[in-house]
């Protein structure tokens, strides 16, 4: 009994790794209760021996009988049958509070195991709740990109749509411009000299002017240049017909407007044109078409103006307008040509063989 209770004693005593309220509180109890079965049993003997007392006493009439009367004596077997009934009583409640014992020690070590799993479980609910936190903050980040993506779609959307407009206005303008061209080539010849992203040169030579001129005129060269901004700028090649000075430009719009008035210049000037480009080879001359004027430079000092009515040389005449020597005016009163109605290259002839300037 001492034995097993020294046993149970140290079990429930020895510190269990960390210092646990649970465990020395349950160790406590044990020292508490090895200490009252102790006091019981020394109470259990007091009360016997005051219970036997008493019997005695109260068979007694006086004192006297008390110091007459011989100790008394229990009948052979009745102390062994109360001892052994004391004794299993005794190993009764050993085994219950031993039973007592090992299903506290139990419960002890149950709760231990439990403190630790609700250890882990708090650590691993700890660890959740920053996990949470960290989703919860990128959740509001990829609420806010969500919104500015939004945002930017529908800034995206409306450039878009701005595009869009554009591109189908510069398609019905490249419809508009490839019908002209379609119409253009049907009566002209149209040769690519140079193209890249921002200016394209062509070479253009109407039938008509072919016929008419004989294919002495030499083609129209034109330049067109266009930026961002839906403008553009028609330059024409004076060097090689002088048909106009300066260059042309005007929105997208126009384009087609203005060129269809070039050609039609053009055109119209064919013979005019031809007979001042055959006049280059032989004279030393101007020709200056906003003004429809021709110069002639007979000498270093002497210069010859002559004036080209519109519809030469159908229904317009060349006439000659002055001439001056060192830039003042030569009176013209003596030049009389053999006829009235002389034509450009009469008229450089005429003056280049006269003596009169």
């Amino acid at each position: 009994m001492a034995a097993v209770r020294s046993t149970g004693d140290s079990v429930l005593l020895e510190p269990c790794g960390d210092s646990d309220p649970d465990l020395e509180e349950a160790a406590g109890m044990v020292l508490f209760l090895s200490d009252s079965r102790r006091v019981q049993k020394v109470l259990w003997r007091q009360l016997f021996v005051l219970d036997s007392m008493m019997s005695l006493l109260e068979g007694l009439e006086c004192v006297q009988q008390l110091m007459a009367q011989p100790c008394p004596s229990l009948p052979e077997g009745v102390a062994r049958r109360r001892w052994k009934a004391l004794k299993g009583e005794d190993r009764s409640e050993l085994e219950e509070t031993e039973m007592l014992l090992r299903c506290l020690q139990d419960q002890a070590h149950n709760i231990h195991d439990r403190k630790q799993k609700l250890a882990h479980l708090v650590q691993q609910l700890h660890g959740r709740k920053q996990q949470c936190e960290q989703h919860e903050t990128l959740l509001h980040k990829a609420q806010k990109a969500l919104l500015s993506c939004d945002q930017q779609l529908k800034q995206l959307k409306k450039e878009a749509g701005a595009v869009i407009s554009q591109l189908i206005t510069w398609q019905s303008l490249r419809d508009e411009l490839q019908g002209c061209v379609a119409a253009m080539l049907d009566f002209m010849q149209i040769n690519l000299l140079a193209f890249n992203q921002s200016e394209l040169s062509v070479e253009i030579r109407p039938r008509l002017c072919s016929i008419l001129s004989s294919n002495k005129l030499e083609s129209l060269k034109l330049s067109v240049t266009w930026d961002h901004a839906d403008q553009f700028r028609l330059q024409v090649d004076e060097g090689t017909v002088g048909l106009v000075e300066g260059c042309l430009s005007g929105r997208w719009a126009e384009f087609s407007t203005t060129l269809l008035e070039v050609i039609q210049c053009y055109v119209c000037q064919a013979e005019l044109l031809s007979e001042v480009q055959a006049l280059r080879s032989s004279f030393a001359i101007d020709w200056r078409p906003s003004q429809r004027l021709l110069v002639y430079l007979k000498t270093s000092s002497l210069v010859c103006h002559l004036k080209v009515e519109e519809g030469y040389p159908h229904s317009g005449r060349a006439q000659l307008l002055s001439v001056r020597r060192d830039g003042q005016p030569v009176d013209t009163s003596e030049l009389k040509p053999r006829k009235a109605d002389l034509s450009l290259t009469e008229w450089l002839v005429f003056l280049c063989s006269s003596p009169l300037i």
